[in-house]
């Protein structure tokens, strides 16, 4: 996740029901592929890594779990474990599987249909995570999230802070549509997140009905 000029969470006042199991497997198999892919970096990337010249349905899904360098890892997989456990407690551990791997393959998609010669692999948990959070802005808008920032620390609400990285995602993806150069895949996080949000949603509007 890519949080220049943004608020990093320390942490959220969202107490859970259960250890989110899932969360926590997804958190240690990003991090093994990571050390794992030391021991020949480049050639991990560019086997691994979804290129949208050469679609590959293999690649969306190994792309998810490699990552460009230690921040790059750290950052997603701490907003992993603020925000993915609240996420998990909601869906229960089978859909949540399916919902991280779905918001995966959306970024891909999404990134893919506005890049496609490019033969740059894009690697990380970006795009799911980014539906993570797209699902905990409308599973949980108001709980409260600790966070800090060059010029500012305090408490906001989630949509605040959410909604925040959102709009920068959606200015520098408008930006690099134009030629800016951030080697970020801004887009990929934006379909993560529009597809998390929806399926949230939509699981909120059964779930009413339902009961």
């Amino acid at each position: 996740m890519n949080k220049k000029a943004q608020f990093f969470p320390l942490k959220d006042e969202n107490p859970r029901k259960r250890f989110p199991l899932v969360n926590w497997i997804f958190i240690a198999v990003n991090i093994a592929v990571f050390v794992l892919s030391l021991s020949d970096f480049e050639q991990f990337i560019n086997a691994y890594g979804f290129k949208p010249a050469e679609f590959s349905i293999l690649a969306i899904f190994t792309s998810m779990f490699l990552h460009g360098g230690i921040a790059h890892i750290f950052g997603n997989m701490w907003f992993l474990h603020i925000f993915g456990d609240n996420v998990e407690d909601v869906f229960g551990r089978f859909k949540y599987i399916i919902f991280y791997i779905l918001s995966g393959i959306a970024a891909s998609l999404l990134h893919f249909l506005l890049n496609l010669g490019s033969d740059v692999p894009a690697v990380g948990a970006s795009g799911a995570i980014s539906g993570v959070l797209g699902a905990y802005v409308i599973l949980f808008p108001h709980v409260k999230v600790y966070v800090i920032s060059r010029f500012y620390h305090d408490r906001v609400s989630a949509k605040f802070m959410i909604g925040i990285w959102f709009l920068f995602q959606l200015i520098s993806g408008t930006f690099s549509l134009f030629g800016a150069q951030s080697g970020i895949a801004f887009f990929a996080h934006i379909g993560g997140f529009v597809f998390g949000a929806v399926f949230a949603l939509i699981y909120k509007i059964i779930n009413k009905t339902k009961t």
